[in-house]
């Protein structure tokens, strides 16, 4: 019996995450995918869909506490795995990627109230933090910004429209933030 319960948790689980990689596929080609058809290309009936996500908010909601979990735990990993600057782009770059697969989901987002969604983004603020102290670390970035200067300049990130030009845009944009955060060669040379 118990071997049997272990099973049934297993493949809920994986009916669930099945069901959110399914809903951020289709939530990004159209903001207005119903939940019938995410199911359907889950690979499960909507009463299953139903019994994880009660309706659209809900899974929705259950998709952006997902991705935002993926970017907090990506920081030390990538700063585990690059250098500090480095490490720093590639979470912008992946940052930029989520932010354009958002605007297909925003709206259900903002139903949101706002004190759920400040909970949810405040480990951000932590990864944020994580990778500045790294680059102002090793020397690359400014020491006279901290981490609610890099949210903000970052929010330009949110407005960015999906396709082929907004990859373009966010990437020459995210180049112009790095630009200005990195340590120009005047202020090395006085804190020497």
């Amino acid at each position: 019996m118990f071997e049997k319960e272990e099973v049934l948790r297993a493949d809920a689980r994986a009916n669930r995450d099945r069901i959110l990689e399914v809903a951020r596929t289709a939530f990004a080609v159209s903001p207005d995918a119903s939940l019938n058809s995410i199911a359907k290309a889950a690979g499960v009936g909507p009463g299953t869909l139903y019994r994880h996500f009660p309706n659209r908010e809900a899974l929705v909601l259950a998709l952006y506490r997902k991705e935002i979990a993926e970017l907090v735990d990506l920081a030390p990993t990538l700063t585990a795995e690059h250098p500090p600057l480095v490490a720093f782009r590639i979470w912008c770059d992946r940052l930029a990627d989520y932010a354009r697969i958002k605007h297909g989901i925003a709206e259900a987002i903002h139903t949101q109230t706002y004190r759920d969604l400040n909970q949810i983004n405040l480990p951000v603020v932590g990864a944020i933090e994580h990778l500045l102290q790294a680059c102002q670390k090793s020397g690359d970035f400014r020491t006279d910004v901290d981490s609610g200067d890099i949210l903000m300049l970052l929010s330009f990130i949110w407005h960015i429209r999906p396709g082929v030009a907004g990859e373009y845009q966010a990437a020459k944009l995210l180049n112009v933030a790095l630009d200005g955060l990195k340590v120009c060669h005047t202020e090395q040379e006085s804190q020497k």
